[in-house]
């Protein structure tokens, strides 16, 4: 029987403490094989020097956790001189797959060189004006328009409208720097970030709720700004939102195109246990990692009412069961532009033959791949970790310039 998902919450705090301790060996035993590599545990007592700079621990806060296949769970610690967000990335088998530390408020986003502030100017727009209303900033470049917009979609999880991830800011990255190139850009909260409570209360949540009905709202917002050109409104959709994005399209019903960026083309669980076996899990793990997806397969209605599997509701994975984003997205009449980054492991080149075999034969769908990018769409050398995540960096300018030339493209 498939094990439940650990909890990132209790792995990340025993974690803390074990650091915290000097309970370094146990420490050790608790980080995935690529971690082991990256941090040895020789070097774990140089770090705990560096805490004890810092004074006695005068209070720990509650873990805060982003939901996903692999959870990221932030523990707030006050030293006595400052206070440290400790950040771990925790895998599927329950292992430490990153650890870092960095000042509490470190907002280490910094505007990359192809975004120019003095070309656009940003506005403050609520998308929907019901119980499920969000906040969002809309990115329109200065002069009188009318200019294309786009709508963009985050992955999974409870992301904020800049779809920050560790370090990096990708949404804010592709809304500067396409604002910059004469495009319109919406960004908005999520809406299990806006409503976490009230949305993790829904034992019958689906991506409908989560994801689809507001980036169809906020594209209806887009398309009534004066400034914007009602015939040219665009979505993209990043990881899961690249993976709903034709449903997205079907419900809208008026979208001139879609970019697809590192959306998955099979379904949720197969991409568990692909990235369980490139993380290098083995064994129980993997076997459990295994017996999971084949459950989530097996699902049928009457499970409704089971207990979530893979962090998600039943509900969930019953709405997605049979979903084929390329074949839906073949019966699309308008235009497409699919990207993907070859070093990225939570969504792989599978996928893309995947959205080839639907599209490669139309002359509206572009494809285009990055073989040094990873899952958001960065920069980076060799085998890709989750360990990068968490690091400082910027969408790669190639993708902006991309994603603006096809933007703007007459046809």
């Amino acid at each position: 029987m498939a094990q439940p998902a650990p909890d990132a919450a209790a792995v990340a705090r025993k974690a803390l403490d074990q650091l915290l301790a000097g309970q370094y060996q146990d420490l050790f035993q608790t980080f995935s094989p690529e971690v082991q590599k990256a941090i040895p545990e020789a070097t774990l007592p140089k770090v705990g020097v560096q805490i004890k700079t810092w004074g006695a621990v005068e209070r720990i806060g509650d873990p805060t956790v982003r939901p996903g296949p692999n959870k990221v769970a932030v523990i707030q610690v006050k030293f006595a001189t400052q206070t440290i967000d400790f950040q771990f990335a925790i895998n599927t088998s329950g292992q430490v797959a990153g650890l870092f530390m960095r000042p509490a408020g470190q907002i280490p986003w910094q505007r990359p060189a192809y975004s120019k502030p003095d070309a656009f100017h940003a506005r403050e727009v609520t998308v929907g004006d019901d119980e499920w209303k969000l906040p969002g900033t809309l990115t329109l470049p200065n002069g009188g328009g009318p200019f294309p917009g786009i709508v963009l979609v985050q992955g999974s999880g409870p992301n904020d409208r800049d779809e920050t991830v560790g370090g990096s800011k990708v949404f804010r990255d592709l809304a500067e720097g396409l604002s910059s190139r004469g495009i319109a850009v919406l960004r908005y909260e999520k809406r299990t970030r806006e409503y976490p409570t009230r949305m993790a209360g829904n034992k019958d949540l689906t991506v409908e709720e989560e994801t689809v009905e507001d980036a169809v709202r906020a594209a209806a917002l887009l398309r009534a700004q004066s400034e914007v050109d009602p015939k040219r409104i665009y979505v993209l959709g990043h990881s899961l939102g690249g993976y709903v994005s034709p449903r997205i399209a079907e419900q809208d019903g008026k979208l001139a195109g879609l970019v697809v960026m590192a959306g998955n083309a099979r379904p949720l669980e197969d991409l568990i246990v692909d990235q369980a076996e490139y993380l290098g899990e083995s064994g129980p793990n993997l076997q459990n990692i295994r017996a999971m997806a084949a459950r989530v397969k097996k699902l049928e209605p009457e499970d409704s009412d089971a207990p979530p599997l893979m962090g998600m509701p039943v509900s969930y994975l019953l709405d997605l069961k049979g979903y084929d984003p390329a074949a839906q997205a073949k019966d699309l009449k308008i235009r497409m532009l699919i990207l993907q980054g070859e070093r990225d492991f939570q969504v792989n080149m599978k996928d893309l033959a995947l959205w080839k075999a639907a599209l490669g034969d139309r002359k509206d769908v572009t494809f285009h791949t990055y073989p040094a990018l990873n899952h958001l769409f960065i920069a980076g050398e060799g085998r890709s970790t989750e360990a990068e995540y968490a690091k400082p960096g910027h969408v790669a300018p190639e993708v902006i310039d991309d994603i603006a030339k096809w933007l703007t493209e007459t046809r």
